[in-house]
């Protein structure tokens, strides 16, 4: 175990740094992120998983939102027997736990860099969305209209844009899941002859049983996304009742900021996702280096089915280049062929709104996807495959766009 936490150790520490200097090529604003994950130590290679997922870097097109406390204790019987019913049972889990440690409020504190004492500043809020410190304090722009629409502006872009999400990982057999999907592509076959017609969509399970051939590694993940409400009225009633600096604390803010019950999540929705590896893809690599590859993918692969699954929590991304048309994303996000995305302008009014004027539609270019997914340049290597990589995901579409432009997926 100890050989495996230096390698994960060795993994993650260049990616973390690499992230760091990755995200300082382009200021925009991101949604802001906290990863949690279900514990459940009696399961196949738990300890792994859970040392992967602890050491593992939020993804650098999030702000890094990370409370202290990463782990909720699961709560699914031996006995639950159906998905809705284990979904069910540890969504309720999250729910208590959500609403129990206050998390939502902690998550507040951290955007105002709330001290021991009790008070607050603006100074994370400036930073991420790229404002005036001293227009953003709190005290200074209540007294002007572009002031309160600053306040409101970063609330919109940054606060609103905070999301909890909660994995429940789980180690499953590979030929465990083969022997289903065989099963499945027997009973569709039997159907197909039976009605006497073609079925075009087996080819989605054949594709998956080919993918399953052979020993491997199998990490699955149903993940739950949280959104933290942050509205007008929650807004008003933080900057009015709550809202102290160092230079005007009041025990009766602090005293009602700690007894306030505002601050909530919500439950956006639920997504599955899973990452296999081959064993031959990785000759040289333990079990636990395996399961810990895995883990990183599926951890990717289930923000990328959310992203596509909820509006609301995809993400911008600025073009790298505008000749040739690409940006620094790919695989690792799910990118299909002919995925289409939206091309923003971002602009500044007067009164401090922050507003994004599409400019046109951009589609991915087929066979031109950045391979970006964890350890695919060692998976290239021990597969042979000499082709040049690229560096980032092409596109198609007009060509009066420029680098540091926001592109937003829209299918």
């Amino acid at each position: 175990m100890k050989k495996f936490l230096s390698i994960i150790f060795l993994v993650f520490v260049p990616l973390l740094i690499y992230g760091q200097l990755k995200t300082s090529e382009a200021v925009y604003r991101r949604s802001s992120l906290y990863t949690m994950m279900i514990n459940e130590p009696s399961r196949t290679y738990a300890e792994v998983i859970r040392q992967t997922f602890i050491n593992s870097p939020i993804p650098d097109k999030f702000n890094n939102h990370l409370l202290e406390s990463r782990e909720i204790e699961n709560a699914i019987p031996v006995s639950a027997n159906s998905k809705e019913e284990k979904v069910q049972i540890q969504s309720e889990n999250i729910n208590n736990y959500l609403t129990t440690n206050n998390v939502a409020k902690a998550m507040v504190s951290k955007w105002f860099d709330r001290s021991i004492k009790g008070t607050f500043d603006m100074n994370l809020v400036a930073e991420r969305g790229s404002y005036n410190a001293t227009e953003m304090d709190v005290d200074i722009a209540k007294s002007s209209k572009r002031g309160l629409a600053l306040l409101a502006d970063a609330g919109e872009e940054l606060i609103a844009n905070t999301f909890v999400v909660v994995n429940d990982f789980d180690y499953v057999s590979k030929e465990e899941v083969a022997t289903k999907i065989k099963s499945g592509i027997s009973l569709l076959n039997q159907v197909a002859d039976k009605v006497d017609v073609n079925i075009g969509s087996k080819t989605e399970l054949i594709d998956e049983s080919v993918t399953f051939a052979g020993k491997g590694y199998v990490v699955r993940t149903t993940s739950y996304l949280y959104q933290l409400v942050w509205n007008d009225s929650v807004a008003a009633v933080f900057y009015n009742d709550y809202w102290m600096d160092s230079n005007s604390f009041d025990p009766k803010r602090k005293k009602a900021f700690d007894n306030s019950e505002i601050f909530t999540l919500k439950l956006i929705g639920t997504e599955v996702a899973w990452a296999d590896l081959q064993a031959t893809s990785y000759t040289k690599k333990s079990e636990e280096d395996l399961i810990a590859v895995a883990t990183v993918r599926a951890i990717d692969n289930v923000i990328a089915k959310l992203q596509r699954k909820y509006e609301v929590f995809r993400t911008k991304t600025p073009l790298y280049k505008s000749d040739p048309l690409c940006a620094k994303i790919g695989l690792k996000e799910g990118l299909e062929k002919g995925d289409k995305f939206e091309v923003l302008e971002q602009v500044m009014d007067d009164e401090g709104h922050t507003r994004y004027k599409r400019k046109g539609v951009i589609k991915v270019e087929k066979d031109k996807i950045w391979d970006n997914r964890f350890m695919a340049e060692e998976e290239r290597k021990v597969s042979g495959d000499l082709t040049e990589p690229l560096e980032y995901t092409l596109f198609n579409g007009a060509k009066n766009y420029y680098a540091g432009m926001l592109i937003r997926q829209i299918n």
